[in-house]
Parts: structure tokens; C-alpha cells; sequence
């Protein structure tokens, strides 16, 4: 994907963005970040940022600001489920999305990375003790994500979940509360 000097960016392996301002080649970009440092990027691990989202880069952005906007937590809705003893989320962009047109394997990612993002943070608002995250087989790039999120957090155990009920898509996270 080629990016036009001024777009506004996100990065893929971390959190934030910034403003293209140049080509080093034609693999690499430089991004004016946030906090206004000039940084190098690859371009697979950048996404155009589609639409007034300033927010997102702003220093004083909360996520709690946009999660009853964004995400409804009633009792079926089909990609988010709650049900007695855990909820569930099915993070397939056909899903949780009307469209996928126009958006790239990358823009897609970061979707469902923030929808599972917003998910998980309202799960511990609400002492949620167990979650189930339908992420699909693919090639194991969406999983992969999840599971390193979730890795630096504290008080959870993260396994597959039942195989019988989920194939190999679905990864099951325990919440545990003081």
C-alpha cells in the first residue's frame, strides 16, 4: 500500500500513530508520531486511518469515551454474547462489520484488535471471570495478537478453548479479581 505525504497512519505492532512525512524507500516510511519525532517504519506495519479520527491520536484519548458508542453488551447481539457464566466475542470482520470493502489485510487487523481491546477492558469493568474470544484459524496472525496483549497482563490464565465446541478458533481467557 502506498501511503500520500500528510495521511494520517496507525501503527500495527504498537499503540498510536502519526503523519506520513516522507519515503526512505520503497519498503520504508517516515512518520511524524504523536509526540512529534520523526520515525521509520516498514509499510506493512502501518494502516491508513480512514476518517475524522483524531481522537485516537490525541494524548487525553480514553477508551471508556467510545465503548458504549462502539460496542453493545446485551444479552445476544451474535458477535458478542453474554451468557451465565462467561461472555463471548466472535472477532470475524464479517461479523462485526457491514463492509469490508476498500480496507486492507492490515486495517482489518487493527479492527478486530480494538473491538477485542474495548471487549476485554469491559469485561473487567464488569468482574467478568471467564471469556471466550472467537478469532478463527486463518493464518494464526489475529490469535497471535490477542494472546501477546494479553501476555503483560496480570491475574488471567489465556488456553485454547474447548475444541469440541470451537475447533482450533477460539482461545479462552480466565479473569481473576482480588
Amino acid at each position: 500500500m502506498r501511503f500520500k505525504i500528510g495521511e494520517k497512519v496507525g501503527f500495527l505492532k504498537e499503540v498510536g500513530g502519526g503523519i506520513v512525512k516522507s519515503y526512505k524507500n520503497e519498503d520504508y516510511v517516515i512518520v511524524e508520531d504523536e509526540t512529534g519525532f520523526d520515525r521509520e517504519f516498514p509499510i506493512n506495519e502501518l494502516n491508513a486511518i480512514i476518517g475524522d479520527q483524531s481522537n485516537v491520536l490525541s494524548s487525553n484519548f480514553d477508551i471508556n469515551d467510545v465503548i458504549d458508542e462502539t460496542v453493545s453488551y446485551h444479552d445476544d447481539l451474535g458477535d458478542i454474547s453474554k451468557h451465565k457464566d462467561f461472555w463471548e466475542i466472535d472477532l470475524h470482520t464479517h461479523v462485526l462489520m457491514d463492509s469490508e470493502k476498500g480496507m486492507s489485510n492490515g486495517q482489518l487487523l487493527s479492527y478486530q484488535i480494538l473491538e477485542f481491546k474495548r471487549f476485554f477492558r469491559k469485561a473487567r469493568e464488569k468482574n467478568i471471570r471467564k471469556i471466550i474470544v472467537i478469532h478463527g484459524i486463518g493464518e494464526g496472525v489475529l490469535k497471535s495478537e490477542i494472546r501477546q496483549f494479553l501476555s503483560g497482563k496480570e491475574g488471567l490464565e489465556v488456553y485454547d478453548a474447548d475444541f469440541r465446541k470451537y475447533g482450533k478458533g477460539a482461545t479462552t481467557v480466565e479473569l481473576f479479581y482480588r
